[in-house]
Protein backbone atom coordinates (compact mmCIF):
# COMPACT_ATOMS: atom_id res chain seq x y z
CA UNK A 1 0.00 0.00 0.00
CA UNK A 2 0.94 3.37 -1.21
CA UNK A 3 2.16 5.72 1.73
CA UNK A 4 -0.02 8.76 2.31
CA UNK A 5 1.17 11.78 0.72
CA UNK A 6 2.60 14.63 2.97
CA UNK A 7 0.12 17.94 3.57
CA UNK A 8 1.53 20.96 2.55
CA UNK A 9 0.94 22.00 6.35
CA UNK A 10 3.68 18.92 7.23
CA UNK A 11 6.31 21.02 5.43
CA UNK A 12 6.09 24.42 7.71
CA UNK A 13 8.50 24.97 10.26
CA UNK A 14 5.49 25.32 13.57
CA UNK A 15 4.47 21.30 12.15
CA UNK A 16 7.52 19.46 13.78
CA UNK A 17 6.23 16.71 15.89
CA UNK A 18 6.60 18.40 19.09
CA UNK A 19 3.67 20.61 17.06
CA UNK A 20 1.71 17.02 16.16
CA UNK A 21 -1.19 18.19 18.54
CA UNK A 22 -1.97 21.00 17.28
CA UNK A 23 -5.55 21.39 15.76
CA UNK A 24 -6.17 21.24 12.16
CA UNK A 25 -7.57 24.86 12.57
CA UNK A 26 -4.70 25.99 13.90
CA UNK A 27 -2.57 24.75 11.26
CA UNK A 28 -4.45 26.22 8.55
CA UNK A 29 -4.27 29.43 10.38
CA UNK A 30 -0.82 29.49 10.34
CA UNK A 31 -0.49 28.33 6.78
CA UNK A 32 -2.81 31.29 6.21
CA UNK A 33 -0.82 33.72 7.76
CA UNK A 34 2.05 32.83 6.07
CA UNK A 35 0.68 32.60 2.83
CA UNK A 36 -0.58 36.25 3.31
CA UNK A 37 3.49 37.15 4.27
CA UNK A 38 2.72 37.64 7.83
CA UNK A 39 5.45 35.65 9.95
CA UNK A 40 2.43 33.53 11.76
CA UNK A 41 5.67 32.46 15.14
CA UNK A 42 6.05 36.63 15.12
CA UNK A 43 2.23 37.48 15.12
CA UNK A 44 1.73 34.67 17.67
CA UNK A 45 4.21 35.78 19.94
CA UNK A 46 3.11 39.07 19.97
CA UNK A 47 -0.84 38.37 19.90
CA UNK A 48 -1.34 35.47 21.92
CA UNK A 49 -4.81 35.85 21.37
CA UNK A 50 -4.04 34.66 17.58
CA UNK A 51 -4.20 31.23 18.94
CA UNK A 52 -7.75 30.75 19.91
CA UNK A 53 -9.07 33.36 17.15
CA UNK A 54 -11.33 31.63 14.56
CA UNK A 55 -10.32 31.39 10.87
CA UNK A 56 -14.30 33.24 10.37
CA UNK A 57 -13.37 35.72 12.74
CA UNK A 58 -9.79 36.45 11.22
CA UNK A 59 -11.83 36.58 7.47
CA UNK A 60 -14.36 38.97 8.92
CA UNK A 61 -11.82 40.85 9.57
CA UNK A 62 -9.82 41.06 6.23
CA UNK A 63 -12.98 41.72 5.30
CA UNK A 64 -14.06 44.72 6.80
CA UNK A 65 -10.47 46.35 5.80
CA UNK A 66 -10.86 45.74 2.45
CA UNK A 67 -14.70 47.38 2.35
CA UNK A 68 -12.63 50.34 3.94
CA UNK A 69 -10.23 50.98 1.28
CA UNK A 70 -7.33 48.21 2.47
CA UNK A 71 -5.88 46.04 -0.23
CA UNK A 72 -4.69 42.22 0.07
CA UNK A 73 -0.91 44.32 -0.62
CA UNK A 74 -1.61 46.05 2.16
CA UNK A 75 -2.14 42.84 4.49
CA UNK A 76 1.66 41.67 5.45
CA UNK A 77 2.60 45.08 6.65
CA UNK A 78 -0.47 46.45 8.57
CA UNK A 79 -0.49 42.95 10.44
CA UNK A 80 3.07 42.26 10.28
CA UNK A 81 3.40 45.41 12.17
CA UNK A 82 -0.24 45.44 14.19
CA UNK A 83 -0.93 41.44 14.63
CA UNK A 84 -3.12 42.91 17.26
CA UNK A 85 -5.30 44.19 14.63
CA UNK A 86 -6.29 40.32 13.68
CA UNK A 87 -7.96 39.79 16.87
CA UNK A 88 -9.71 43.08 17.07
CA UNK A 89 -13.71 43.66 17.81
CA UNK A 90 -14.71 45.13 14.44
CA UNK A 91 -18.03 47.29 16.06
CA UNK A 92 -15.62 48.53 19.34
CA UNK A 93 -12.28 48.57 18.19
CA UNK A 94 -11.73 49.04 14.45
CA UNK A 95 -15.19 51.18 13.35
CA UNK A 96 -14.66 53.96 15.71
CA UNK A 97 -10.92 54.27 14.14
CA UNK A 98 -12.03 54.58 10.60
CA UNK A 99 -14.99 57.00 12.14
CA UNK A 100 -12.25 58.99 13.73
CA UNK A 101 -10.24 58.87 10.91
CA UNK A 102 -13.52 60.46 8.35
CA UNK A 103 -14.77 62.80 11.20
CA UNK A 104 -12.39 64.19 13.63
CA UNK A 105 -9.08 64.05 10.82
CA UNK A 106 -11.45 64.87 8.31
CA UNK A 107 -9.84 62.05 5.78
CA UNK A 108 -12.34 61.17 2.80
CA UNK A 109 -13.29 57.80 2.51
CA UNK A 110 -11.46 56.95 -0.72
CA UNK A 111 -8.35 58.04 1.02
CA UNK A 112 -8.63 55.90 3.74
CA UNK A 113 -5.63 53.31 2.53
CA UNK A 114 -3.02 56.04 2.63
CA UNK A 115 -3.93 57.16 6.14
CA UNK A 116 -3.28 53.33 7.80
CA UNK A 117 -0.69 52.08 5.34
CA UNK A 118 1.11 55.49 6.60
CA UNK A 119 0.48 54.52 10.51
CA UNK A 120 -0.71 50.64 11.02
CA UNK A 121 -0.78 51.35 14.33
CA UNK A 122 -4.14 53.59 14.33
CA UNK A 123 -5.86 50.52 14.03
CA UNK A 124 -4.61 48.75 17.25
CA UNK A 125 -5.62 52.26 19.27
CA UNK A 126 -8.18 53.31 21.43
CA UNK A 127 -9.69 56.14 19.91
CA UNK A 128 -11.15 57.29 23.54
CA UNK A 129 -7.74 56.42 25.42
CA UNK A 130 -5.30 57.22 23.07
CA UNK A 131 -6.28 59.20 19.35
CA UNK A 132 -8.20 61.53 20.39
CA UNK A 133 -6.73 62.53 23.84
CA UNK A 134 -3.25 62.59 21.64
CA UNK A 135 -5.20 64.84 18.51
CA UNK A 136 -6.36 67.31 21.34
CA UNK A 137 -2.57 67.79 22.81
CA UNK A 138 -0.96 68.55 19.27
CA UNK A 139 -3.86 70.81 18.21
CA UNK A 140 -3.23 72.63 21.44
CA UNK A 141 0.55 72.70 20.63
CA UNK A 142 -0.57 74.61 17.15
CA UNK A 143 -0.71 71.68 14.89
CA UNK A 144 -3.79 72.70 12.78
CA UNK A 145 -2.83 71.20 9.31
CA UNK A 146 -5.12 67.97 10.28
CA UNK A 147 -4.16 66.37 6.47
CA UNK A 148 -0.38 66.65 7.87
CA UNK A 149 -1.13 64.93 10.66
CA UNK A 150 -3.14 62.50 8.80
CA UNK A 151 -0.74 61.71 5.50
CA UNK A 152 2.34 62.33 7.35
CA UNK A 153 2.63 62.80 10.60
CA UNK A 154 0.10 60.86 11.88
CA UNK A 155 2.40 58.43 14.05
CA UNK A 156 2.40 61.63 16.66
CA UNK A 157 -1.39 60.51 17.20
CA UNK A 158 -0.22 57.02 18.50
CA UNK A 159 2.52 58.36 20.46
CA UNK A 160 1.17 58.27 24.33
CA UNK A 161 0.52 62.30 25.92
CA UNK A 162 1.82 61.68 29.13
CA UNK A 163 4.70 59.03 28.52
CA UNK A 164 6.15 60.16 25.04
CA UNK A 165 5.24 63.33 23.70
CA UNK A 166 5.75 65.66 27.09
CA UNK A 167 8.54 64.48 28.55
CA UNK A 168 10.36 65.19 25.18
CA UNK A 169 9.29 68.89 25.35
CA UNK A 170 9.90 69.32 29.19
CA UNK A 171 13.93 68.01 28.11
CA UNK A 172 13.93 70.78 25.31
CA UNK A 173 12.94 73.26 28.15
CA UNK A 174 15.74 72.22 30.35
CA UNK A 175 18.30 72.91 27.24
CA UNK A 176 17.11 76.54 28.12
CA UNK A 177 14.17 76.94 25.42
CA UNK A 178 11.24 78.48 26.52
CA UNK A 179 7.71 77.11 25.95
CA UNK A 180 7.16 78.88 22.67
CA UNK A 181 10.14 78.50 21.04
CA UNK A 182 9.80 75.01 21.58
CA UNK A 183 6.56 74.79 20.12
CA UNK A 184 7.81 76.71 17.13
CA UNK A 185 10.82 73.95 16.61
CA UNK A 186 7.87 71.56 16.87
CA UNK A 187 5.76 73.08 14.67
CA UNK A 188 8.45 73.19 11.70
CA UNK A 189 10.42 69.86 12.37
CA UNK A 190 7.34 67.78 14.54
CA UNK A 191 9.50 64.50 13.64
CA UNK A 192 10.91 66.38 16.96
CA UNK A 193 8.34 64.71 19.27
CA UNK A 194 9.36 61.20 17.89
CA UNK A 195 13.00 61.20 18.88
CA UNK A 196 14.27 59.33 21.88
CA UNK A 197 15.93 61.71 24.39
CA UNK A 198 18.59 59.21 25.36
CA UNK A 199 19.27 58.05 21.88
CA UNK A 200 19.09 61.37 19.66
CA UNK A 201 18.79 64.75 21.79
CA UNK A 202 20.97 63.91 24.56
CA UNK A 203 24.12 62.84 22.85
CA UNK A 204 23.59 65.20 19.67
CA UNK A 205 23.30 68.55 21.90
CA UNK A 206 26.50 67.40 23.76
CA UNK A 207 27.85 66.87 20.61
CA UNK A 208 26.24 70.34 19.11
CA UNK A 209 27.21 72.45 22.18
CA UNK A 210 30.79 70.69 23.07
CA UNK A 211 32.97 69.44 20.20
CA UNK A 212 31.21 71.69 17.38
CA UNK A 213 31.13 74.77 19.97
CA UNK A 214 27.52 75.91 18.57
CA UNK A 215 25.20 78.12 20.47
CA UNK A 216 21.41 77.43 21.25
CA UNK A 217 20.42 80.05 19.15
CA UNK A 218 21.41 77.56 15.51
CA UNK A 219 19.03 75.19 17.29
CA UNK A 220 16.43 77.55 17.28
CA UNK A 221 16.90 78.14 13.56
CA UNK A 222 17.09 74.63 12.66
CA UNK A 223 15.54 72.11 14.61
CA UNK A 224 15.95 69.76 11.82
CA UNK A 225 19.81 69.17 13.08
CA UNK A 226 18.12 66.17 15.35
CA UNK A 227 17.17 64.16 12.80
CA UNK A 228 20.66 63.38 11.26
CA UNK A 229 22.83 60.62 12.37
CA UNK A 230 25.33 61.33 14.01
CA UNK A 231 27.98 59.45 13.32
CA UNK A 232 27.22 59.33 9.42
CA UNK A 233 26.56 62.66 9.00
CA UNK A 234 27.05 65.15 11.61
CA UNK A 235 30.52 64.14 12.99
CA UNK A 236 31.85 63.65 9.57
CA UNK A 237 30.75 67.15 8.13
CA UNK A 238 31.86 68.73 11.36
CA UNK A 239 35.72 67.50 10.92
CA UNK A 240 35.44 68.36 7.44
CA UNK A 241 34.09 71.91 8.04
CA UNK A 242 36.87 71.94 10.97
CA UNK A 243 40.00 70.18 8.64
CA UNK A 244 39.01 72.72 5.89
CA UNK A 245 39.22 75.98 8.41
CA UNK A 246 36.09 77.16 6.98
CA UNK A 247 32.83 78.69 9.06
CA UNK A 248 28.84 77.31 7.51
CA UNK A 249 25.83 77.45 9.13
CA UNK A 250 24.32 74.04 10.73
CA UNK A 251 21.52 73.89 8.10
CA UNK A 252 23.97 74.36 5.28
CA UNK A 253 26.77 72.32 6.21
CA UNK A 254 24.07 69.35 6.96
CA UNK A 255 21.12 69.91 4.14
CA UNK A 256 24.02 70.13 1.51
CA UNK A 257 23.75 66.45 -1.32
CA UNK A 258 27.71 65.46 -1.13
CA UNK A 259 28.49 66.89 -4.11
CA UNK A 260 27.14 70.07 -2.66
CA UNK A 261 29.00 70.09 0.07
CA UNK A 262 32.45 69.15 -1.70
CA UNK A 263 32.06 72.74 -3.43
CA UNK A 264 31.32 74.63 -0.49
CA UNK A 265 34.65 73.02 1.13
CA UNK A 266 36.53 74.01 -2.13
CA UNK A 267 35.27 77.46 -1.83
CA UNK A 268 36.15 78.06 1.03
CA UNK A 269 32.62 79.05 2.20
CA UNK A 270 33.09 81.82 -0.07
CA UNK A 271 29.18 81.09 -1.10
CA UNK A 272 28.58 83.67 2.02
Amino acid sequence: MAPKPKSILQNHPLYPPTHAKLSLEFKEKILCLEVMGIDAGKAICQNPDLRTATMESIQSIITFLFSNGILEKDLPRIFGMCPKVLTADIKTDLSPVFDFILNELKVPEHSFRRVVNKCPRLLASSVKDQLRPALVYLRRLGFKDLGALAYQDSVLLVSNVEHTLIPKLKFLETLGLSKDEIRSMVLRCPALLTFSIENNFQPKYEYLTGEMGRKLEELKEFPQYFAFSLENRIKPRHMEVVQSGITLPLSVMLKSNDEEFRELLKQGGGWL
